[in-house]
């Protein structure tokens, strides 16, 4: 039965691809436009712009800017005034000019969506700019009963996915809620100038409302953050479903919200993450012989990446949060497996600006668009064991990582680059 539900999972995964907003055989890149650190730099607008011609040099197609509104987190992530868009990462204006700096590159930009909690404004419940009433607080918030709270009134009803202790959780089964949202999505972020969305902390409320939310923007691209535990194989897993449960809750998630929105592959992400510290690459082939992320069940609707702002550090290895990185010598065999496999790649801006990475990467990019590789790109891997990694991507591209020595079977294949571990081929002719 287990084998029927994924199947099926995929069947429904086939036909919500022909009503959804994400584009099929997708060759855009996306660059993340910040890391944890950015908002501490108090100008963080000018210095993107300040690297505009780079960013569009380099070929990114779409870039994902920090959280825009004002809140009580340095970092933007504890929402408060969702309609004031002076930050730590600059003002209004600072943005606005940015934006549109990025739109005359031929840039579209996401915006960071934090919609599943919100902090009030002087006190626990008081929402202003837009102002809600306390049925926008979900019933089973800690706000209710904690030490200290100053809450009263009607509660909303109870949370649709997982609590979130550090602010309130955002009841969006009201219609006052939202509809509020939709008027900041539509005309403040909109108005200033974004294209689409970037959702933060998805799993903690239900899919369909980012349905919801899509279908009353319209935005130009969408992506959901849906990051649960991995549990590897052979490491205390108590389920051996594993990774397949966990790609199983990512294509949950994309059908929840009516295939309109991608998700980050996190599945991909933590096998990386085990396959780099282990140099074991077995853990990246499933039993069908594809990747085993979401990008094999589901790839124009994955967003695959190397690290993030939580997952990953910042400036260097040692800064930043660190929660979940790829090991700091292993980064660019993990931008060789992202950069030419099917997916939606995103790049991380410390990375590409900081780690002084940014020629490898951009020359993995132009090799992305010169082959036309895209979202789904078909993966043939020709080896995954422990030391070495070998697939072909679209008979056109041929990658390794490891400490084994592999190249690619035939005539015609130009070695293109190559690292501590890893290198990429193409076929001329």
């Amino acid at each position: 039965m287990k084998l029927q539900c994924l199947a099926l999972s995929v069947l429904m995964a086939t036909a919500f691809n022909a009503q959804a907003d994400i584009p099929e055989n997708n060759t855009d890149i996306l660059l993340q436009g910040f890391h944890w650190t950015s908002a501490s730099y108090g100008n963080w607008y000018t210095q993107v712009a300040a690297n505009a011609d780079e960013i569009a040099d380099a070929g990114f197609d779409m870039i994902w800017l920090p959280p825009p509104t004002q809140a009580s987190s340095d970092e933007g992530y504890l929402p408060e005034q969702l309609n004031d868009l002076n930050s730590n990462y600059g003002t209004e204006t600072e943005l606005a000019s940015l934006i549109t700096t990025l739109h005359n590159k031929g840039i579209e930009v996401l915006a960071d969506v934090v919609i599943n909690h919100r902090n009030g404004t002087g006190s626990w419940c008081g929402f202003a700019n837009p102002s809600w009433s306390t049925q926008a607080i979900t019933s089973d918030d800690e706000a209710w009963s904690a030490s200290g709270s100053d809450c009263s009134g009607t509660a909303g009803n109870a949370d649709s996915g997982d609590g979130y202790s550090a602010a309130r959780d955002i009841d969006h089964s009201q219609s006052f809620v939202q509809t509020s949202i939709e008027d900041w999505m539509n005309s403040t972020l909109k108005g200033v100038g974004f294209d689409g969305w970037r959702y933060d902390y998805v799993k903690g409320y239900s899919g369909s409302y980012v349905g919801i939310y899509n279908n009353a923007t319209s935005p130009s691209f969408s992506v959901g953050e849906y990051w649960s535990t991995l549990c590897y194989y052979n490491n205390s897993c108590s389920d051996g479903s594993y990774p397949n449960a966990h790609r199983q809750l990512l294509m949950n998630w994309i059908d929840a919200t009516g295939g309109t929105s991608a998700v980050f592959d996190f599945t991909t992400k933590g096998l990386l993450n085990r396959a780099l510290e282990t140099y074991d690459y077995s853990v990246l082939k499933d039993s069908d012989g594809k990747p085993q992320g979401a990008i094999g069940w589901w790839p124009s609707h994955s967003v695959t990446f190397v690290d993030n702002h939580d997952t990953g550090p910042s400036e260097s290895c040692s800064s930043g949060q660190n929660y979940w990185p790829v090991p700091c010598d292993k980064v660019m065999q993990a931008y060789a497996y992202v950069l030419t496999h099917p997916g939606i790649p995103s790049v991380y801006y410390a990375h590409y600006f900081n780690w002084n990475l940014g020629s490898q990467i951009k020359g993995l990019m132009a090799l992305r668009k010169a082959q036309g590789l895209n979202s789904n790109s078909t993966v043939t891997i020709d080896t995954a064991k422990q030391g070495l990694y070998a697939a072909y991507i679209d008979g056109k591209v041929a990658m390794k990582m490891g400490s084994t020595s592999w190249s690619p079977s035939g005539s015609n294949w130009t070695l293109y680059q190559s690292g501590n571990d890893w290198a990429v081929w193409y076929k001329a002719g």
